[in-house]
């Protein structure tokens, strides 16, 4: 457990992803060839997660991540390492990006821990702050799929959520303070019964887990499903807000938000990096909501780093923390 004292309020924190080291590609690389085992696939990738780890200290994170530089896809990584599944052909996401979408082939098993290893690792490296333990929600994995042995997308997305219960019990068992399932996909079908069925999987992913329980959803029409997505069994729900010129926020207040947020103020589309002052006046916006209280709002990207260049990656996030700071300073939280 991490003995690290969190800011009373606006404790900054990352989505993710960060900009992949060499080493951490050439490792993927290696291992898609057969030329090196799982075990040593993870020793590999150990320096650049190191890497990671080192620039948000540097830049003054209170919640870190291991950067998911092990992670080619955040569906194909899992997809790789449970049992049922079987390699896709390359399909375009958006703009000129494409991924091998994998098959279910067959029914779903867990094999063993995917991304423990590389999360215990930047855990012993992060000074005892705490490391969100971070994996690709059932709902995401199956609608980024083709389905070949369920016939029924429910049946498959709550078996999916059993099996990635067992991820979630060994970081539990490990002591993961903060435990975060990524569903993007949802925010691309914002209607209410695939709301309903991510809450369902999000049940079951969850019960009786004592660590921090997040989700992460980014862009798309979140508003059209906020009343259901409020009832999701989590502490905290973590929104991308820069991107779209913070839209949820009156809807936010519309519907009573009362849980904890992740307010995305980095937009991670954009080389461009905002400064101290532009991001002071957006953490700004949520508390002048008032909708809840400093102490429950974290500030963050919007979503991972991976697709910035790292210098640009830095500099955002140092400038995010000193905003934090300003704000923290300025309402009586130091």
């Amino acid at each position: 457990m991490s003995d690290y004292t969190l800011p009373r309020a606006f404790a900054t924190t990352v989505v993710g992803s960060y900009p992949r080291m060499k080493i951490a590609e050439e490792a993927i690389r290696r291992r898609k060839a057969g030329e090196i085992s799982e075990e040593e696939f993870h020793e590999i990738v150990k320096p650049a997660i190191r890497e990671v780890v080192s620039d948000y200290l540097w830049a003054g994170i209170d919640i870190l991540s291991d950067g998911e530089q092990s992670r080619e896809d955040m569906v194909v990584y899992f997809a790789e390492r449970i049992e049922g599944y079987d390699r896709g052909d390359w399909v375009l996401v958006f703009d000129n990006v494409y991924f091998r979408k994998p098959i279910v082939k067959s029914k779903l098993r867990y094999i063993g821990p995917m991304a423990v290893m590389d999360w215990e690792y930047a855990v012993s490296l992060a000074r005892n702050r705490p490391v969100k333990a971070i994996f690709t929600g059932p709902y995401t994995m199956v609608d980024w799929s083709f389905d070949l042995a369920y016939g029924d997308k429910r049946e498959l997305v709550l078996d999916m959520a059993r099996v990635l219960r067992r991820e979630v019990e060994e970081f539990a068992k490990r002591g993961a303070q903060f435990i975060q399932v990524d569903e993007p996909a949802l925010s691309t079908k914002p209607i209410r019964e695939e709301a309903e069925l991510v809450k369902e999987a999000l049940e079951i992913l969850f019960r009786g887990i004592e660590a921090k329980k997040i989700v992460h959803i980014c862009f798309g029409r979140i508003e059209k499903i906020l009343p259901y997505i409020l009832d999701f069994p989590v502490d905290q729900i973590d929104l991308e807000m820069k991107n779209s010129s913070f839209r949820l926020i009156p809807f936010l207040k519309e519907y009573s938000y009362s849980k904890e947020i992740g307010f995305g103020v980095i937009d991670v589309h954009s080389t461009r990096v905002e400064s101290v002052d532009e991001i002071e006046q957006d953490i700004k916006r949520i508390v002048d909501a008032d909708i809840v209280g400093p102490e429950k709002i974290y500030v963050d990207p919007d979503c991972g780093l991976k697709r910035l260049p790292r210098e640009i990656a830095r500099a955002k996030l140092k400038n995010m923390v000193a905003a934090a700071r300003r704000v923290r300073a300025e309402l009586g939280y130091e």
